[in-house]
């Protein structure tokens, strides 16, 4: 009962702030508003003007009738108006009346429209947290995450937006996004980055590519002769920078270069013969494709976790004892050689 009356009184407060600007239609009709008139005065006037008796609209409104009577009289002294024509019967609007009846039946429908809308918004109110990620991780840890998330803290609501490690550099500091997880390690001053883990990265070739016939770990050497399939194109800095660096640092030359929008359209240029292409291991997700990882164990992809500098929310706290438990309880997303590949699935 106490917030239906916190309620009514915001919503009165509020009535009196924009009235003077809906009844402006009445400055040709000389009306003079003054501040005496409150939402249970425009109530009982529409309740007397619809039944168009004091009589049945004491009835309808649950109230004697004197009372009624004087409430529309202290409305019409508020006015400097009559709204009511008492010697006809049924009772007659006024001109001004008419006027007054239209306004006051829209101002009690969007009072009421505000007071649901208030209600549903607190009652269904949840914190909102806002991921971004790129979409390699989605076939790593993330989903476990994200489940165990949801189990833990089930009221809370969560968003995924999808951007490259530098887009979420932008949406973190722009609150966009809350937390980021991405693969590319870029400096910020604004930013707290964690690096939770180095996956190894592997080699991905169609299953009728003559390096497919052995599917032990294969030498970096072996691009030299390859066209090499990188993403995304853009923006840029990304994992294919992140790759093409790699392969400058060690001197080692494809014989072409390919760039492609995503991860997904990498592998399926691959499926189809048109190259090679460098990946997480966790990505390793289509069967028509063969997978050899690198046998190069300084050559990975990190798994980075950002947030807002001085930024001690609860979930960012929370989120990184999730992620601990997800390794120990998944000792597999850490090591690749117990990772299968999808061709020992079959």
């Amino acid at each position: 009962m106490a917030g239906l009356i916190c309620t009514q009184n915001v919503l009165e407060n509020l009535f009196f702030l924009v009235s003077p600007l809906v009844f402006t239609q009445f400055t040709p009709l000389e009306i003079a508003f003054d501040y005496n008139m409150d939402l249970k005065q425009i109530r009982y006037f529409v309740a007397v003007a619809e039944a168009r008796s004091f009589t049945l609209a004491a009835e309808q409104l649950h109230i004697t009738q004197p009372p009624l009577s004087r409430q529309i009289q202290l409305l019409e002294q508020s006015l400097g108006v009559k709204l009511l024509e008492r010697d006809s019967r049924p009772l007659q609007l006024t001109e001004a009346g008419r006027l007054f009846y239209e306004q006051s039946v829209q101002i009690l429908q969007r009072i009421d429209q505000m007071q649901m809308a208030t209600t549903r918004i607190g009652q269904n109110y949840q914190q909102q947290i806002s991921i971004g990620f790129v979409a390699s991780s989605l076939y790593g840890g993330l989903p476990i995450l994200i489940q165990d998330f949801r189990k833990t803290y089930p009221n809370i609501r969560l968003q995924f937006l999808e951007m490259t490690s530098a887009e979420q550099i932008e949406a973190l500091k722009s609150g966009r996004i809350n937390v980021g997880f991405g693969r590319i390690r870029l400096h910020d001053p604004s930013i707290t980055r964690i690096t939770y883990r180095e996956e190894r990265l592997a080699l991905a070739m169609a299953n009728s590519h003559p390096l497919a016939q052995d599917l032990s770990p294969v030498s970096l050497s072996t691009i030299t002769d390859q066209t090499l399939i990188v993403y995304p194109s853009k923006p840029r800095p990304s994992f294919a920078d992140h790759v093409l660096n790699a392969l400058h640092d060690r001197r080692i030359h494809p014989l072409d270069t390919l760039e492609v929008f995503s991860l997904q359209t990498a592998l399926g240029l691959v499926a189809a013969g048109e190259g090679v292409c460098i990946i997480p291991t966790s990505a390793r997700i289509r069967q028509d494709i063969s997978y050899r990882l690198l046998d190069d164990p300084d050559l990975s992809s990190p798994i980075i976790f950002s947030h807002r500098k001085k930024d001690n929310s609860w979930y960012i706290i929370a989120m990184q004892e999730l992620v601990q438990n997800m390794y120990n309880n998944h000792p597999s997303l850490i090591d690749p050689c117990q990772q299968k590949n999808p061709q020992e699935l079959m």
